[in-house]
Protein backbone atom coordinates (compact mmCIF):
# COMPACT_ATOMS: atom_id res chain seq x y z
CA UNK A 1 0.00 0.00 0.00
CA UNK A 2 1.16 3.62 -0.69
CA UNK A 3 1.71 5.85 2.39
CA UNK A 4 1.69 9.73 1.97
CA UNK A 5 5.54 10.90 2.03
CA UNK A 6 4.62 13.79 4.43
CA UNK A 7 4.05 12.06 7.63
CA UNK A 8 6.21 14.38 9.65
CA UNK A 9 3.44 17.28 10.15
CA UNK A 10 -0.09 16.23 11.79
CA UNK A 11 -2.93 17.56 11.76
CA UNK A 12 -4.09 15.71 15.40
CA UNK A 13 -1.71 17.79 17.37
CA UNK A 14 -5.38 19.91 18.20
CA UNK A 15 -7.27 16.90 19.09
CA UNK A 16 -4.57 14.94 21.01
CA UNK A 17 -6.50 14.64 24.13
CA UNK A 18 -9.53 13.39 22.41
CA UNK A 19 -10.17 9.52 21.15
CA UNK A 20 -9.93 8.84 17.24
CA UNK A 21 -13.08 8.44 15.48
CA UNK A 22 -11.85 7.51 12.24
CA UNK A 23 -9.82 4.49 10.98
CA UNK A 24 -8.52 5.30 7.93
CA UNK A 25 -6.40 1.89 7.89
CA UNK A 26 -9.60 -0.08 7.96
CA UNK A 27 -10.43 1.63 4.34
CA UNK A 28 -7.16 1.25 2.76
CA UNK A 29 -7.79 -3.01 1.59
CA UNK A 30 -10.92 -2.34 0.30
CA UNK A 31 -10.32 0.84 -1.44
CA UNK A 32 -6.91 -0.74 -3.50
CA UNK A 33 -8.70 -4.04 -4.50
CA UNK A 34 -11.95 -1.98 -5.46
CA UNK A 35 -9.77 1.16 -7.21
CA UNK A 36 -10.09 -0.08 -10.73
CA UNK A 37 -13.68 -1.45 -10.78
CA UNK A 38 -14.48 1.94 -9.11
CA UNK A 39 -12.57 3.38 -12.62
CA UNK A 40 -14.16 0.90 -14.97
CA UNK A 41 -18.21 1.62 -13.37
CA UNK A 42 -17.70 5.48 -12.40
CA UNK A 43 -18.51 4.70 -9.12
CA UNK A 44 -17.34 2.93 -5.82
CA UNK A 45 -17.65 -0.74 -5.61
CA UNK A 46 -20.35 -1.55 -2.17
CA UNK A 47 -17.69 -3.11 -0.34
CA UNK A 48 -15.29 0.12 -0.53
CA UNK A 49 -18.34 2.15 0.37
CA UNK A 50 -19.03 0.11 2.92
CA UNK A 51 -15.52 0.34 4.80
CA UNK A 52 -15.69 3.98 4.53
CA UNK A 53 -18.69 4.15 6.38
CA UNK A 54 -17.92 1.63 9.04
CA UNK A 55 -14.17 3.59 9.32
CA UNK A 56 -16.21 6.53 10.96
CA UNK A 57 -16.42 9.29 7.92
CA UNK A 58 -20.41 9.13 8.12
CA UNK A 59 -20.76 10.09 11.25
CA UNK A 60 -17.21 12.18 11.98
CA UNK A 61 -19.31 15.47 12.09
CA UNK A 62 -22.37 14.21 13.60
CA UNK A 63 -23.79 15.71 16.51
CA UNK A 64 -23.26 12.80 19.82
CA UNK A 65 -26.77 13.44 20.91
CA UNK A 66 -27.43 11.25 17.57
CA UNK A 67 -24.29 8.67 18.26
CA UNK A 68 -22.01 10.87 16.29
CA UNK A 69 -18.31 12.00 17.00
CA UNK A 70 -18.55 15.87 16.21
CA UNK A 71 -14.67 15.19 15.73
CA UNK A 72 -11.89 17.50 14.29
CA UNK A 73 -10.65 18.59 11.35
CA UNK A 74 -7.41 17.79 11.95
CA UNK A 75 -8.63 14.29 12.03
CA UNK A 76 -10.53 14.67 9.27
CA UNK A 77 -7.97 16.31 7.03
CA UNK A 78 -5.56 13.69 8.43
CA UNK A 79 -7.41 10.04 7.36
CA UNK A 80 -8.64 11.85 4.25
CA UNK A 81 -5.23 11.97 3.28
CA UNK A 82 -4.26 8.49 4.17
CA UNK A 83 -7.27 7.11 2.54
CA UNK A 84 -6.35 9.57 -0.57
CA UNK A 85 -3.19 8.07 -0.93
CA UNK A 86 -4.47 4.48 -2.17
CA UNK A 87 -7.79 6.17 -3.83
CA UNK A 88 -8.54 9.23 -4.34
CA UNK A 89 -12.13 8.75 -5.56
CA UNK A 90 -12.84 6.60 -2.18
CA UNK A 91 -11.39 9.67 -0.03
CA UNK A 92 -13.36 12.08 -2.15
CA UNK A 93 -16.63 10.26 -1.21
CA UNK A 94 -15.35 9.43 2.61
CA UNK A 95 -14.91 13.46 2.74
CA UNK A 96 -18.39 14.18 1.43
CA UNK A 97 -20.12 11.87 3.29
CA UNK A 98 -18.25 13.90 6.53
CA UNK A 99 -18.83 16.50 5.35
CA UNK A 100 -22.73 16.11 4.55
CA UNK A 101 -23.41 14.93 8.01
CA UNK A 102 -22.48 18.09 9.18
CA UNK A 103 -24.54 19.77 6.75
CA UNK A 104 -27.10 17.92 8.12
CA UNK A 105 -27.00 18.49 11.23
CA UNK A 106 -28.25 21.93 10.64
CA UNK A 107 -31.93 20.22 10.08
CA UNK A 108 -34.76 20.92 12.39
CA UNK A 109 -35.00 18.29 15.03
CA UNK A 110 -37.44 15.89 13.95
CA UNK A 111 -35.88 15.56 10.92
CA UNK A 112 -32.38 14.94 12.16
CA UNK A 113 -34.21 11.58 14.01
CA UNK A 114 -35.40 10.12 11.41
CA UNK A 115 -31.93 10.12 9.95
CA UNK A 116 -30.27 9.09 12.57
CA UNK A 117 -32.23 7.84 15.15
CA UNK A 118 -31.71 4.23 14.38
CA UNK A 119 -27.64 5.55 14.22
CA UNK A 120 -25.50 7.69 13.23
CA UNK A 121 -23.77 5.81 10.16
CA UNK A 122 -25.97 7.38 7.57
CA UNK A 123 -24.36 8.69 4.34
CA UNK A 124 -25.55 11.37 2.75
CA UNK A 125 -24.97 12.50 -0.85
CA UNK A 126 -25.76 16.53 -1.63
CA UNK A 127 -26.60 18.66 -4.46
CA UNK A 128 -26.74 22.48 -2.88
CA UNK A 129 -24.54 24.55 -5.41
CA UNK A 130 -26.25 25.97 -7.73
CA UNK A 131 -30.06 26.04 -6.74
CA UNK A 132 -31.58 23.72 -9.35
CA UNK A 133 -35.10 22.36 -10.12
CA UNK A 134 -38.65 23.50 -8.67
CA UNK A 135 -39.77 23.62 -5.13
CA UNK A 136 -43.46 24.13 -5.40
CA UNK A 137 -44.66 25.62 -2.01
CA UNK A 138 -47.76 23.50 -0.17
CA UNK A 139 -49.18 22.53 2.78
CA UNK A 140 -46.69 22.04 5.16
CA UNK A 141 -43.92 21.40 2.88
CA UNK A 142 -42.41 21.91 -0.61
CA UNK A 143 -42.97 20.24 -3.90
CA UNK A 144 -39.63 18.83 -5.84
CA UNK A 145 -39.72 18.55 -8.97
CA UNK A 146 -36.58 18.65 -12.07
CA UNK A 147 -32.98 17.72 -12.06
CA UNK A 148 -29.55 17.80 -9.93
CA UNK A 149 -25.70 17.52 -11.00
CA UNK A 150 -23.01 16.00 -9.52
CA UNK A 151 -24.27 14.11 -6.22
CA UNK A 152 -20.79 12.26 -5.40
CA UNK A 153 -21.27 9.10 -3.68
CA UNK A 154 -25.14 9.05 -5.09
CA UNK A 155 -25.15 5.35 -5.12
CA UNK A 156 -23.96 4.31 -1.82
CA UNK A 157 -26.28 6.68 -0.23
CA UNK A 158 -29.51 6.67 2.03
CA UNK A 159 -30.69 10.46 1.80
CA UNK A 160 -30.02 13.22 -0.23
CA UNK A 161 -29.58 16.73 0.15
CA UNK A 162 -30.56 19.30 -2.49
CA UNK A 163 -31.46 22.69 -3.01
CA UNK A 164 -33.66 24.87 -5.18
CA UNK A 165 -35.31 28.77 -4.67
CA UNK A 166 -38.28 29.17 -2.33
CA UNK A 167 -40.20 32.51 -1.67
CA UNK A 168 -40.92 33.42 1.50
CA UNK A 169 -42.52 37.36 3.04
CA UNK A 170 -38.76 37.87 3.08
CA UNK A 171 -38.16 37.23 -0.36
CA UNK A 172 -36.17 34.54 -2.37
CA UNK A 173 -34.38 31.99 -0.10
CA UNK A 174 -31.81 29.80 -0.96
CA UNK A 175 -33.35 26.18 0.75
CA UNK A 176 -31.98 22.94 1.39
CA UNK A 177 -34.23 19.78 1.23
CA UNK A 178 -33.72 16.25 2.97
CA UNK A 179 -35.03 13.57 0.43
CA UNK A 180 -34.47 9.72 0.97
CA UNK A 181 -32.66 8.39 -1.45
CA UNK A 182 -35.31 5.75 -2.86
CA UNK A 183 -37.65 8.78 -3.56
CA UNK A 184 -34.97 10.05 -6.51
CA UNK A 185 -34.03 8.23 -9.53
CA UNK A 186 -29.71 8.12 -10.32
CA UNK A 187 -29.10 9.51 -14.24
CA UNK A 188 -25.79 7.84 -15.16
CA UNK A 189 -24.01 10.68 -16.15
CA UNK A 190 -20.11 10.32 -14.82
CA UNK A 191 -17.61 10.00 -17.09
CA UNK A 192 -14.68 12.22 -16.33
CA UNK A 193 -10.97 12.27 -17.09
CA UNK A 194 -10.08 12.01 -13.30
CA UNK A 195 -12.06 11.48 -9.83
CA UNK A 196 -14.24 8.64 -12.09
CA UNK A 197 -14.82 6.40 -8.74
CA UNK A 198 -16.70 9.07 -7.17
CA UNK A 199 -20.38 8.30 -9.13
CA UNK A 200 -20.84 11.86 -9.05
CA UNK A 201 -23.94 11.41 -11.01
CA UNK A 202 -27.41 13.30 -11.44
CA UNK A 203 -30.52 12.39 -9.99
CA UNK A 204 -33.98 13.62 -10.95
CA UNK A 205 -37.24 14.11 -8.78
CA UNK A 206 -40.91 13.89 -10.18
CA UNK A 207 -43.26 15.42 -7.68
CA UNK A 208 -42.00 14.04 -4.20
CA UNK A 209 -43.07 16.26 -1.01
CA UNK A 210 -40.56 17.25 1.54
CA UNK A 211 -42.12 18.51 4.61
CA UNK A 212 -40.98 21.85 5.96
CA UNK A 213 -39.03 19.80 8.97
CA UNK A 214 -36.91 18.97 6.47
CA UNK A 215 -35.45 21.54 5.47
CA UNK A 216 -33.51 24.75 6.38
CA UNK A 217 -32.19 27.88 4.49
CA UNK A 218 -28.65 28.08 3.24
CA UNK A 219 -27.74 31.06 5.27
CA UNK A 220 -28.09 29.13 8.15
CA UNK A 221 -24.76 27.56 7.31
CA UNK A 222 -23.07 30.94 8.27
CA UNK A 223 -24.16 30.86 11.82
CA UNK A 224 -22.86 28.22 14.54
CA UNK A 225 -25.48 25.98 15.80
CA UNK A 226 -27.20 25.98 18.92
CA UNK A 227 -25.88 23.33 21.10
CA UNK A 228 -23.61 21.96 18.66
CA UNK A 229 -19.91 21.26 19.00
CA UNK A 230 -16.79 22.85 18.03
CA UNK A 231 -17.49 20.97 14.77
CA UNK A 232 -20.69 22.97 13.79
CA UNK A 233 -19.92 26.21 15.38
CA UNK A 234 -17.41 27.60 12.67
CA UNK A 235 -19.35 29.22 9.49
CA UNK A 236 -18.64 26.56 6.14
CA UNK A 237 -16.93 29.28 3.92
CA UNK A 238 -13.97 28.42 6.84
CA UNK A 239 -13.57 24.41 6.38
CA UNK A 240 -15.39 24.40 2.61
CA UNK A 241 -12.14 24.39 0.71
CA UNK A 242 -10.67 22.09 3.23
CA UNK A 243 -12.74 18.92 2.41
CA UNK A 244 -11.93 19.18 -0.89
CA UNK A 245 -8.03 19.75 -0.55
CA UNK A 246 -7.89 17.02 1.53
CA UNK A 247 -7.80 13.88 -1.07
CA UNK A 248 -5.94 16.16 -3.10
CA UNK A 249 -3.05 16.38 -0.83
CA UNK A 250 -3.19 12.87 -0.27
CA UNK A 251 -3.07 11.90 -4.49
CA UNK A 252 -0.53 14.32 -4.62
CA UNK A 253 2.00 12.89 -1.98
CA UNK A 254 1.31 9.04 -3.81
CA UNK A 255 2.28 10.58 -6.85
CA UNK A 256 5.76 12.11 -5.40
CA UNK A 257 6.03 9.15 -4.27
CA UNK A 258 5.49 7.18 -7.53
CA UNK A 259 7.38 9.04 -9.22
CA UNK A 260 10.17 9.06 -7.23
CA UNK A 261 10.58 5.16 -7.13
CA UNK A 262 10.21 4.65 -11.07
CA UNK A 263 12.57 7.69 -11.95
CA UNK A 264 14.79 5.76 -8.91
CA UNK A 265 15.20 2.69 -11.48
CA UNK A 266 15.15 4.17 -14.81
CA UNK A 267 17.34 5.11 -17.34
CA UNK A 268 17.14 7.66 -20.18
CA UNK A 269 18.23 6.58 -24.12
CA UNK A 270 21.77 7.38 -23.73
CA UNK A 271 21.69 4.66 -20.37
CA UNK A 272 22.85 7.60 -18.04
CA UNK A 273 20.40 7.18 -14.92
CA UNK A 274 17.17 9.54 -14.84
CA UNK A 275 17.83 10.09 -11.29
CA UNK A 276 21.45 11.56 -11.39
CA UNK A 277 20.42 14.39 -14.73
CA UNK A 278 19.70 17.86 -12.83
CA UNK A 279 16.55 18.46 -13.95
CA UNK A 280 15.34 15.12 -12.09
CA UNK A 281 17.16 16.27 -9.42
CA UNK A 282 15.79 19.79 -8.99
CA UNK A 283 12.02 18.39 -9.57
CA UNK A 284 12.52 16.22 -6.84
CA UNK A 285 14.06 18.65 -4.75
CA UNK A 286 10.78 21.42 -6.05
CA UNK A 287 7.75 19.13 -6.16
CA UNK A 288 8.26 17.82 -2.68
CA UNK A 289 8.44 21.16 -1.41
CA UNK A 290 5.55 22.51 -3.17
CA UNK A 291 3.77 19.37 -1.96
CA UNK A 292 4.70 19.44 1.76
CA UNK A 293 4.22 23.08 1.85
CA UNK A 294 0.66 22.00 0.50
CA UNK A 295 0.35 20.05 3.74
CA UNK A 296 1.52 22.18 6.36
CA UNK A 297 -1.31 24.79 4.97
CA UNK A 298 -3.72 22.45 5.53
CA UNK A 299 -2.85 21.19 8.83
CA UNK A 300 -2.87 24.96 9.72
CA UNK A 301 -6.39 25.25 8.09
CA UNK A 302 -7.66 22.37 9.86
CA UNK A 303 -6.12 23.89 13.20
CA UNK A 304 -7.56 27.18 13.03
CA UNK A 305 -10.59 25.30 12.44
CA UNK A 306 -10.54 23.28 15.54
CA UNK A 307 -9.78 25.93 17.78
CA UNK A 308 -9.49 29.64 16.58
CA UNK A 309 -11.96 31.94 16.44
CA UNK A 310 -14.32 32.97 13.46
CA UNK A 311 -13.45 36.11 12.52
CA UNK A 312 -13.36 37.69 8.65
CA UNK A 313 -9.86 37.69 8.44
CA UNK A 314 -8.77 34.17 9.85
CA UNK A 315 -11.90 32.82 7.57
CA UNK A 316 -10.37 34.49 4.75
CA UNK A 317 -7.10 32.95 5.71
CA UNK A 318 -8.51 29.39 5.48
CA UNK A 319 -9.38 29.80 1.98
CA UNK A 320 -6.93 31.57 1.08
CA UNK A 321 -4.35 28.64 2.45
CA UNK A 322 -6.55 25.77 0.72
CA UNK A 323 -7.21 27.25 -2.29
CA UNK A 324 -3.04 27.78 -2.77
CA UNK A 325 -2.38 24.24 -0.90
CA UNK A 326 -4.89 22.69 -4.13
CA UNK A 327 -2.74 24.91 -6.52
CA UNK A 328 0.71 24.32 -5.09
CA UNK A 329 -0.60 20.20 -5.40
CA UNK A 330 -1.63 20.54 -9.07
CA UNK A 331 1.70 22.33 -9.91
CA UNK A 332 4.02 19.51 -8.54
CA UNK A 333 2.15 16.56 -9.77
CA UNK A 334 1.47 18.28 -13.47
CA UNK A 335 5.53 18.93 -13.37
CA UNK A 336 5.66 14.90 -11.69
CA UNK A 337 3.46 13.60 -14.60
CA UNK A 338 5.15 15.22 -17.83
CA UNK A 339 8.71 14.37 -16.39
CA UNK A 340 7.50 10.84 -16.27
CA UNK A 341 8.28 10.01 -19.80
CA UNK A 342 5.97 8.14 -22.15
CA UNK A 343 5.55 5.13 -19.98
CA UNK A 344 2.94 7.52 -17.85
CA UNK A 345 0.95 7.71 -20.71
CA UNK A 346 0.19 3.88 -20.40
CA UNK A 347 -2.96 2.71 -19.41
CA UNK A 348 -3.32 1.39 -15.88
CA UNK A 349 -0.07 3.85 -15.03
CA UNK A 350 -0.84 4.43 -11.52
CA UNK A 351 1.38 7.84 -12.00
CA UNK A 352 -1.53 8.96 -14.50
CA UNK A 353 -4.27 7.95 -12.83
CA UNK A 354 -2.73 10.39 -9.60
CA UNK A 355 -2.23 12.91 -12.31
CA UNK A 356 -5.88 12.43 -13.68
CA UNK A 357 -7.01 12.54 -10.35
CA UNK A 358 -5.16 15.85 -9.13
CA UNK A 359 -6.01 17.51 -11.95
CA UNK A 360 -9.91 16.43 -11.80
CA UNK A 361 -9.97 17.69 -8.02
CA UNK A 362 -7.91 21.16 -8.75
CA UNK A 363 -10.44 22.34 -11.23
CA UNK A 364 -13.33 22.14 -8.03
CA UNK A 365 -14.96 25.54 -8.18
CA UNK A 366 -14.35 25.75 -4.26
CA UNK A 367 -10.43 25.63 -4.52
CA UNK A 368 -10.45 28.11 -7.12
CA UNK A 369 -7.28 30.81 -5.96
CA UNK A 370 -8.77 33.89 -7.58
CA UNK A 371 -12.16 33.59 -5.74
CA UNK A 372 -10.29 33.12 -2.70
CA UNK A 373 -7.87 35.61 -3.40
CA UNK A 374 -10.71 38.36 -3.54
CA UNK A 375 -12.11 36.98 0.07
CA UNK A 376 -8.77 37.73 1.33
CA UNK A 377 -8.35 40.91 -0.15
CA UNK A 378 -12.11 42.19 0.75
CA UNK A 379 -10.71 40.89 4.79
CA UNK A 380 -7.33 42.23 4.42
CA UNK A 381 -8.66 45.93 3.36
CA UNK A 382 -11.84 45.99 4.77
CA UNK A 383 -10.72 49.91 6.72
CA UNK A 384 -9.56 51.14 2.75
CA UNK A 385 -11.41 53.75 1.17
CA UNK A 386 -14.19 52.61 -1.14
CA UNK A 387 -14.43 49.74 0.72
CA UNK A 388 -17.43 48.60 3.19
CA UNK A 389 -16.65 47.20 5.96
CA UNK A 390 -20.17 46.08 7.03
CA UNK A 391 -20.36 44.36 3.62
CA UNK A 392 -22.20 45.76 0.62
CA UNK A 393 -24.08 42.73 0.22
CA UNK A 394 -24.28 39.09 1.22
CA UNK A 395 -20.68 38.26 0.57
CA UNK A 396 -19.48 40.97 2.68
CA UNK A 397 -15.84 40.92 4.79
CA UNK A 398 -18.12 41.20 7.98
CA UNK A 399 -19.46 38.09 7.59
CA UNK A 400 -16.73 36.25 6.68
CA UNK A 401 -18.04 35.42 3.28
CA UNK A 402 -16.28 36.59 -0.03
CA UNK A 403 -18.31 39.61 -2.29
CA UNK A 404 -16.91 37.69 -5.32
CA UNK A 405 -18.76 34.29 -6.82
CA UNK A 406 -22.11 33.51 -8.69
CA UNK A 407 -24.37 30.48 -9.25
CA UNK A 408 -21.75 28.63 -10.87
CA UNK A 409 -18.46 29.16 -8.78
CA UNK A 410 -17.69 27.83 -5.84
CA UNK A 411 -18.38 30.08 -3.42
CA UNK A 412 -21.30 32.53 -4.07
CA UNK A 413 -22.06 35.03 -2.42
CA UNK A 414 -24.43 33.35 0.08
CA UNK A 415 -20.62 31.56 1.14
CA UNK A 416 -21.84 27.98 0.79
CA UNK A 417 -19.58 26.13 -1.71
CA UNK A 418 -20.68 24.08 -4.51
CA UNK A 419 -19.26 20.95 -2.42
CA UNK A 420 -21.21 18.66 -5.66
CA UNK A 421 -19.41 20.22 -8.31
CA UNK A 422 -16.87 17.90 -9.23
Amino acid sequence: MLSPTAAAPTAEAPSASLSVSLVPDAVLTAAGLGAQLSEEHCRLAGETADAVRDAGFARHFVPRCYGGSEGTFGEFLTATATVAAVCASTAWCAALFAAHGRLASYLPERARQELWGAGPDVRIAASVIPPQGRATAGEGGWRLDGRWSYASGIDHAEWVLLAGFTESAGGREHRIFAVPRAEVTVLDTWRPLGLRGTGSNSVRVEDVFVPEYRTFTLDRLLRPLPGGGRCHGVPFPMVAALQFAAPLLGAAEAAQSLWTAATAGRRRADGRAAALTPAARHLAAESSAKIKAARLLLVEVALRADTAEATPAVVAECRRDAAMAAALCAEAVDRLFHAAGAGALAEGNPLQQKWRDVTAAAAHATLSFDTAAAAYADAVFADADGVDAGGVDAGGAASGVPASGGADVGVPASGVPASERA
